[in-house]
């Protein structure tokens, strides 16, 4: 009886080839993260709701146009801390910001004020408008130069001039203190909002303030003292019901406050630049003493 022949012994095939011929590779694409890419995209949305106020002043909707450049304002203030916290900040993000907040808070207010107001200025009513959007883009444009400029530890927490955010509501404020006249039917009121001089006035003096030298508190480090905690917290509170009750109202307040916290912002720099002082010439004074 013939042996049965031996049955043939399956080939071993390594698990790497199998897994290289079923397993499908992924693209590779080269390019940033979208981490990094979400701050450039909230730039990118404030800078669409500066431009949707402008089209609302058009169009004679002023007060969806101030609550367009409070969205470009709210959206100013995050991206930049945004990219900060997701480390993807670049030279790309911080001009790309920069031209934002000039078109935000330098040429839609302008806009806005000029069909307000001063339209019927003509071109004398103009003059204002343009004043401060080149003072906006001075004021902008010294502030991307100083970035690398060493500055002493004290004046980290301050800037240079009312910064484009807050200049923008203070400039607003003859809107605000207008659609809340209109609101409450008060005629003579909404009249001196829309009063060519007193807007011209407005808008000249916050121009100043953008390229002024004032030392202005920029509330990153800002430090609050344990006994005002409490009525910090309370006033806040109060100023929210305030914003959610009576939104224009509020808006005009908040543009008074802010002004009368810059005497305080300006004595509070003074104060810390004579400790700074006092202390760098008794180092210096202690330093001969020292080598004898």
């Amino acid at each position: 009886m013939p042996a049965p022949e031996p049955k043939p012994r399956p080939v071993a095939v390594p698990i790497g080839m199998l897994r290289r011929r079923f397993h499908r590779r992924r693209p590779r694409f080269k390019g940033p993260s979208f981490n990094r890419i979400i701050p450039n995209l909230l730039t990118m949305l404030g800078l669409c709701a500066g431009l949707t106020a402008i089209r609302f002043g058009l169009e004679a909707k002023f007060g969806a146009a101030a609550v367009a450049i409070l969205v470009a304002a709210c959206i100013d203030g995050l991206d930049g801390r945004i990219a900060r916290l997701l480390k993807a900040v670049s030279r790309f993000g911080a001009e790309f910001d920069s031209l934002a907040d000039f078109l935000c808070f330098g040429v839609a207010p302008s806009i806005i004020l000029y069909l307000w107001s001063l339209q019927v200025a003509h071109g004398f009513g103009y003059v204002p408008c343009l004043m401060f959007a080149v003072c906006m883009a001075l004021r902008l444009a010294r502030f991307n130069a100083m970035l690398d400029v060493p500055h002493p530890a004290y004046a980290y927490n301050f800037f240079t001039g009312v910064p484009a955010p807050a200049g923008a509501g203070l400039v607003l404020f003859p809107l605000f203190l207008g659609l809340e006249a209109k609101a409450l039917g008060i005629g003579w009121l909404l009249r001196l909002s829309q009063f060519p001089p007193l807007v011209a006035a407005v808008l000249i003096g916050v121009a100043l303030l953008l390229v002024s030298t004032l030392p202005v508190w920029s509330f990153k480090n800002f430090k609050v003292p344990a006994n005002y905690v409490l009525p910090l917290l309370l006033g806040t509170g109060l100023f929210a019901a305030l914003l959610v009750t009576d939104p224009w109202a509020a808006l005009a307040a908040g543009g008074v406050i802010y002004l009368g916290m810059l005497p305080f912002s300006v004595r509070s720099y003074r104060r810390l630049r004579r400790e700074a002082e006092a202390e760098l010439a008794a180092e210096a004074s202690a330093a001969p003493r020292e080598q004898a």
